[in-house]
């Protein structure tokens, strides 16, 4: 097996950007969701709630970001060293966590509604919730650093959904950080509770992924539409949701690259 593709998302909710290294930090990687767009209450805003974050296309530039959106200038933004601190939620029942404040502006505009982009200036600020130790970072992601999806699943799922005559899905539906080839079928619920040795990291493999109606938003255009969230319902339903892809904790700092080894270690 081996990295197909790796991605970032900066703003939570953003465009992807394919990249063809990462330095994978304790958090994440490196770029990975350390921003977010956060409405008047301080909770992020996700596709879930705006799904033209998938219009939002975004620049990694020295020290900030450069942001783009139709109908909207670009903006460089700064990283906030020195920004108002707020404490914000990643979703509302959850606990707060620190961040600075970027600008106003541009994102009320952009959203059409009363928000403010911000920057969660010390990641380590955050720790993840369960499957995890103690006190171990994560970024402005759902739960977990970093999230690996398999090419042979995406097939299997597309062959479901040709059989019900719908269109196929690509990848990107599932906002993987980690894309893997040469695996069979499903083949990561078997590491679940084990380590992955990828590249000459190892990442231990912490949980599933439950996956919401970001996946039936169409992430160039922004439509939404029914698929493949009812396919995962008829032939992936489990006990803790319908599963798609599997959330990684590194063991250590690193970097990665399209074409590293995936290996899953016996013994």
């Amino acid at each position: 097996m081996r990295i197909t593709a790796l991605y970032t998302h900066p703003v939570k909710g953003c465009h992807r950007v394919e990249r063809a290294a990462a330095r994978v930090e304790p958090w994440g990687l490196a770029g990975d969701r350390r921003w977010a767009m956060v409405d008047a209450e301080g909770v992020a805003i996700t596709q879930r709630d705006a799904a033209v974050l998938t219009q939002l296309t975004v620049t990694p530039r020295p020290g900030g970001l450069l942001l783009n959106a139709p109908g909207l200038p670009p903006l460089a933004v700064d990283e906030p060293v020195d920004g108002p601190e707020e404490h914000v939620r990643v979703f509302r029942r959850k606990p707060p966590l620190p961040a600075r404040v970027a600008e106003k502006e541009w994102s009320s505009r952009f959203l059409g509604c009363d928000a403010r982009l911000v920057w969660q200036a010390d990641p380590s600020g955050r720790s993840i919730e369960s499957h995890a130790r103690p006190g171990e970072p994560v970024n402005l992601a759902d739960g977990f650093p970093v999230l690996l999806a398999n090419e042979a699943s995406l097939s299997a799922l597309n062959d479901w959904l040709a059989e019900a005559g719908e269109e196929p899905v690509p990848m990107t539906r599932f906002r993987p950080n980690l894309v893997v080839g040469g695996a069979e079928p499903w083949a990561e619920d078997g590491w679940l509770g084990g380590r992955l040795r990828i590249g000459a990291m190892t990442f231990r493999a912490a949980k599933e992924c439950s996956r919401c109606l970001v996946t039936t938003i169409d992430q160039e255009t922004g439509e939404t539409g029914r698929q493949p969230l009812r396919v995962l319902g008829e032939r992936r339903r489990f006990e803790n949701g319908l599963l798609f892809a599997i959330n990684l904790i590194p063991d250590q700092t690193g970097e990665l690259h399209v074409g590293d080894l995936v290996e899953v270690p016996t013994g």
